[in-house]
């Protein structure tokens, strides 16, 4: 007979004898902004869409004033389910780049960066990552809160060959994370929520993937453009190679 757990305030302190172990990874979906890869930076794009050079206090004032932004009541109310469709998340961002006046004339530019291939860099280790799972026979898949298809900007830079699963918010009229969205990339992967893994960057909207049954590996904040994000850790977490 197996023992019965010892348990503490928040839950059993070791598992009972005889328990099952969980299945291997057999798929991993991934976020994509913060996670495989990140945009330029806010000067360098503000530089970009304007027509004429702006010097460094001139810079920090529109800085300044875009983080200002996020407390204003219209950039806060349209924030608001904007990753539910096109329209919805085009909207939020505009609103929230004009509520800077200097950059109320370039905030449709500066949105379209969002969608232009040419601004973003994948992290340096995702290629390699993403190489060595596809080796291992792990199926992937993408699952973003995006208002554009980000098919173009993956294959812009090699990596749209390593995914077979692309689930858009947009595209499903919700966000993560609704079960919805994790539910249909294991269906559409074959693949039970228990042998998946979801990887992203946002406690709540990733990590959530736990929630619907799947594993989460929630990567820590702030990694600049083109750095190293630390995916390795991704190939602990699955199939060895071989088994």
């Amino acid at each position: 007979m197996a023992s019965l757990p010892v348990c503490g305030p928040e839950g059993p302190l070791r598992a009972p004898e005889g328990a099952p172990h969980p299945p291997p990874v057999r798929a991993v979906l991934f976020d994509f902004s913060g996670t495989l890869f990140q945009i330029a930076s806010y000067a360098d794009r503000i530089r970009a869409a304007l027509d004429s050079p702006v010097g460094e206090a001139a810079m920090d004032a529109m800085l300044a004033g875009l983080e200002a932004g996020l407390a204003q009541p219209a950039v806060v109310a349209a924030q608001r389910g904007r990753d539910v469709s096109a329209t919805a998340h085009r909207h939020a961002f505009t609103t929230w780049y004009a509520s800077v006046p200097a950059l109320a004339p370039v905030a449709d530019a500066l949105y379209e960066q969002l969608r232009s291939p040419d601004h973003w860099r994948p992290y340096a280790d995702a290629a390699a990552t993403l190489d060595e799972l596809t080796r291992r026979g792990v199926a992937l898949g993408v699952v973003s809160d995006v208002g554009w298809d980000l098919r173009p900007t993956f294959a812009r830079h090699g990596l749209d060959r390593y995914f077979s699963v692309w689930v858009h918010s947009f595209e499903h009229g919700t966000e993560k994370p609704d079960p919805a969205l994790f539910g249909y990339a294991c269906r559409q992967l074959a693949v039970a929520p228990a042998e998946t893994l979801m990887v992203g960057d946002h406690p709540a909207k990733d990590g959530g993937a736990a929630g619907s049954g799947l594993r989460s590996y929630v990567l820590p904040a702030g990694a600049a453009p083109g750095s190293v994000r630390g995916l390795d850790a991704v190939l602990r977490l699955v199939l060895p190679p071989g088994a």
